[in-house]
Order: structure tokens, then C-alpha cells, then sequence
């Protein structure tokens, strides 16, 4: 018998994969960054990203599915995004760190987005995906002053 909760149980898997790839990206810049401030900061996000991970992951099975492997199936676009971010930051460059965060969290915020659009996504997944959302969004604006702050 089919889950009747299968398209919202797919699109937080899909979510999965983002904030997972996040969580690394985040550890990546964290460990690649000398600026103290940018490197706790970041440590944070990646804290925060696995959170996530967790809250989803929970939600799927409280739906009565069964969550994705966080290290796996990763989607291409936002994957593709943090490996050309995770390759910039052998050099330790500060600014490049922090525009490929930056674009990191853009993608993140308008996959999240999408989601929030679909009409199967309700209840308390809509709160929860509404909450991470706000979260990646307040990331976004730290980051963006660690940018235009140097």
C-alpha cells in the first residue's frame, strides 16, 4: 500500500540532502577560515545543519516513512555548488569562503522555498520547514556582514 504522505516524505528527503551538504560545507569553511569570529560562526551553522538533518529525519518517520541516509543521494545543483566552494577553500581565502557560503545558503533558502509552495507540504511539517527556513535565512545575513564587513 502506498504511503499517502509520499510526496512530502520525498521533498524532506531531498531537504535532507541539503542541509547535510551544509553541515559539511560549513565544517569545511570552519576549518579553512582563519578569521575567529567566521570560523565560530560557521561551527555554529554546521551544528545547526545537522539539527536539521535530525528534525527531518524525525518527520519522515513520524509520516511513517523511512529518511534517506544524510551522507547519500545528494542533489546535484546544491552538491555541485558546496564542491566548488569545498575547492576554494584549500587556499584558506577569506572572501571566497564567505561568497561560497553565501551562494550555498541562496540555494538552500530557494529549495526550502520551493518546498514551502507545494500544497502536500502542512501542518507541522510546514511549521518546521517555515522555522528552518528563518534559521538559514538568519545565517545568510551573518554571513552577508562577514562579506561586506571584512
Amino acid at each position: 500500500m502506498d504511503n499517502p504522505n509520499k510526496n512530502t516524505i520525498d521533498k524532506l528527503n531531498d531537504l535532507i540532502a541539503i542541509a547535510a551538504d551544509g553541515r559539511e560545507g560549513y565544517e569545511n569553511a570552519a576549518e579553512n577560515i582563519e578569521d575567529h569570529g567566521a570560523k565560530a560562526s560557521f561551527r555554529q551553522f554546521s551544528q545547526e545543519r545537522a539539527s536539521y538533518v535530525n528534525q527531518l529525519q524525525q518527520e519522515i518517520i513520524g509520516l511513517n516513512g523511512k529518511p534517506k541516509d544524510s551522507d547519500g543521494d545528494v542533489q546535484g545543483a546544491l552538491h555541485r555548488a558546496w564542491l566548488e566552494i569545498k575547492s576554494t577553500f584549500t587556499g584558506g581565502d577569506r572572501e571566497a569562503i564567505v561568497n561560497g557560503c553565501i551562494t550555498g545558503e541562496e540555494s538552500a533558502i530557494e529549495s526550502y522555498e520551493k518546498a514551502l509552495e507545494k500544497e502536500y507540504i502542512s501542518g507541522s511539517t510546514r511549521s518546521l520547514l517555515n522555522e528552518q527556513l528563518s534559521g538559514i535565512k538568519n545565517a545568510l545575513n551573518v554571513i552577508k556582514s562577514y562579506r561586506d564587513n571584512p
